[in-house]
């Protein structure tokens, strides 16, 4: 009989060690389950934030291109009537000042309606947000300038010294560059010459006497 208990005590005993152990497991489990599930919250959180960030970006690019495209979608015909506005401009430039105070009625009413009429094109340019660019005297800039020239000048080299046609812009873009000469600084002083010496000094051979 104390033989039969003592298996019972140890069976029992055994068995509250294999429920505890496997309590122990389950809890672990529970952990490692948690803990999975929190890594997947977390991954899937991270994934909405970044595409709401994308959703917002997006929008806020498609904003930027409807504006750009209502902005600069007069691009073409505001090019094409630069040439409008030069050849205005040309016209009072051909005709000479005393003309303006001395000449005919009809030639001063005429001359009047050529500025008025280049003054409102170029009122309506700047509605629209083109700007004309006549940077005399400003620093070469290579985005709206344009140089044909560089010439000698007093001004420190790299500036405009000239303007041979205005530019234009419309907002941040260049719709033509300004074609300018810049100044090459100031031009080289010539050496000078020796006391006592003469343009014949400078040719060897210039005097032996070739009479004989």
């Amino acid at each position: 009989m104390a033989d039969n208990k003592n298996e019972d005590q140890a069976t029992g005993g055994q068995d509250a060690l294999d429920q505890e152990t496997q309590g122990a497991a389950d809890t672990q489990q529970e952990v490692a389950a948690d803990e999975a599930l929190k890594q997947e919250l977390e991954k899937t959180r991270d994934q909405l934030m970044r595409i709401a960030a994308e959703a917002d970006n997006t929008k806020k690019r498609a904003a930027r291109d409807v504006a750009d495209a209502r902005r600069y979608s007069i691009s073409g015909l505001a090019r094409d009537l630069l040439d409008v506005a030069d050849n205005m401009s040309r016209a009072l430039s051909a005709l000479p000042p005393e003309a303006r105070e001395t000449g005919s009625d009809n030639l001063k009413g005429l001359v009047a309606g050529i500025e008025l009429t280049s003054k409102s094109l170029h009122d309506v340019l700047k509605k629209h947000g083109v700007s004309k660019i006549n940077p005399q005297g400003e620093k070469f800039d290579p985005n709206t300038h344009e140089a044909i020239a560089q010439i000698p000048s007093t001004a420190p080299a790299g500036q405009v010294v000239e303007v041979i046609q205005p530019g234009y812009v419309l907002g941040d873009r260049t719709l033509r560059a300004a074609m300018v000469a810049v100044s090459s600084g100031q031009p080289p002083v010539p050496a000078e010459k020796p006391a006592g010496s003469s343009a014949d000094d400078a040719q060897p051979g210039s005097n032996i006497d070739t009479t004989a």
